[in-house]
């Protein structure tokens, strides 16, 4: 019997090297497929960012547009009152 009950402890401790041999594995797998996740979102975020920078260069370059607008229309209003005045000085 004693042959017996240590090939069942024997069995017994395989089982038990199985088992967590596939927690393991499973938990490895879960890590990586929560790598994979991490690493998509963070492409994701690069590709929103890059999407971002751009439209902020081009809201940036409309607003220096605008600012230069403004200016000339600024100008060309104080020459038109001037203008208005001068006519009405007479």
């Amino acid at each position: 019997m004693s042959g017996e009950n240590t090939l069942k402890e024997v069995i017994g401790r395989l089982d038990k090297a199985l088992s967590s041999l596939e927690d393991a594995v499973d938990f490895r797998l879960e890590r990586d497929r929560q790598f994979a996740d991490a690493d998509a979102e963070v492409q994701r975020m690069n590709a929103d960012r890059a999407r971002l920078a751009q439209e902020i260069d081009r809201s940036e370059a409309r607003a220096q547009r605008l600012e230069e607008v403004n200016r000339e229309v600024s100008r060309r209003l104080v020459t038109a009152m001037e203008t208005i005045r001068a006519v009405l000085d007479r």
